[in-house]
């Protein structure tokens, strides 16, 4: 349920609620807006005077939450989240058009680094790259591991850029919080529970992808497990689902934004690398995803696809990603947006 506070409502008056929800048994999530105060309250709500706290001071009303995805919901939240990240704090989920770029997987210094100049020139705010990569085959490179996360430090400092990397199990996850601005759950471990509930509790923004086969609530719900953990600060991305589709990697489904724009608050990023499989179509479908409204991309580039350890195939040229954002900046524009 959600307690809505009176506008004007003091501090002492919202810990009083606070407290009120404590002993009730619930766990509070409180939201600060400009003009009033919600306190979301999750938990066994069947024990619950609702009455005692409807008449606690400068308690407005209490609404029951529908949705099974509760602090994701627009529900409890109507206005859009944005998530600061970065050395830069560039907010995601804002006017702003946020594209993150880079290889599929840290293959060397010299490759990310060169990649990653060739980003941040054409105006990309993140650098993404995988130091640990889950493969279908074991006998696949499965990425430089620490000295990936080593090289991905040293390319934020020479650029700026946001680093954005996966964490693939809960052993792995510290060392990725503490290197990397953004902790990215790869579409494999969507229903990982347990490496979610961590996610909740690593002190990073958490970008979480969409499983191949899952549902938008099944989606929302992972996420539900972060916040729950006490972690706010969650990125969807969409990458595409599997289909009966040959022509394409995975099929990308862009009316999962609008869908998206009307269940939850949180940002929501377009993959169309992984959506696609293929560095031909990856352009038209960006230009798609900005008119359709994402939040953002996050986009597969490489300075030499053809040699590349994982993903060449759907990988762009750093020409190809730059001239592709000079058309995405007329897109966002003509759309009331700014990248």
């Amino acid at each position: 349920m959600i307690i809505v506070m009176k506008p004007g409502a003091t501090k002492e008056q919202i810990q009083h609620v606070i407290d009120l929800v404590h002993d009730f048994g619930l766990k509070d999530h409180p939201i600060y807006g400009t003009d009033r105060t919600v306190i979301a309250c999750i938990g066994d709500k069947r024990t619950v005077d609702k009455g005692a706290i409807e008449n606690a001071p400068m308690v407005e009303q209490i609404v029951p939450i529908l949705a099974p995805y509760k602090m994701a919901s627009t529900e409890v939240k109507q206005t859009r989240t944005e998530i600061p990240i970065g050395p830069k704090q560039f907010p995601v989920g804002g006017n702003k058009v946020g594209v993150i770029a880079g290889p599929c997987a840290v293959e060397g210094r010299d490759q990310l680094l060169r990649t990653a100049d060739a980003v941040a020139a054409a105006g990309a705010i993140g650098l993404r790259g995988g130091a640990y990569k889950p493969r279908t085959s074991p006998y696949s490179f499965q990425g430089m591991r620490e000295e990936g996360l080593k090289i991905l430090e040293a390319a934020r400092d020479a650029t700026g850029l946001a680093i954005v990397t996966e964490a693939i199990g809960i052993e792995s996850l510290d060392a990725v919080a503490e290197a990397s601005d953004v902790v990215q759950i790869g579409a494999r471990n969507m229903q990982h529970y347990p490496l979610l509930e961590a996610a909740g509790r690593c002190g990073k923004p958490v970008m979480l992808k969409r499983g191949p086969s899952a549902h938008l609530d099944e989606w929302l719900l992972a996420a539900e497990y972060v916040i729950n953990a006490g972690n706010s600060q969650v990125i969807l991305c969409e990458r595409g689902i599997r289909t009966f589709e040959t022509y394409v990697r995975n099929t990308l489904p862009l009316a999962a934004l609008p869908a998206l724009r009307r269940r939850t608050h949180l940002p929501v990023l377009i993959d169309p690398s992984h959506g696609t499989g293929h560095a031909y179509m990856v352009p038209n479908m960006c230009q798609a995803a900005v008119a359709a409204g994402a939040d953002g991309l996050l986009l597969e580039v490489h300075h030499d696809p053809e040699h590349a350890l994982s993903d060449g195939a759907q990988s762009m040229t750093p020409a190809a990603f730059g001239e592709m954002m000079n058309m995405l900046k007329r897109i966002a524009k003509a759309i009331g947006r700014e990248m």
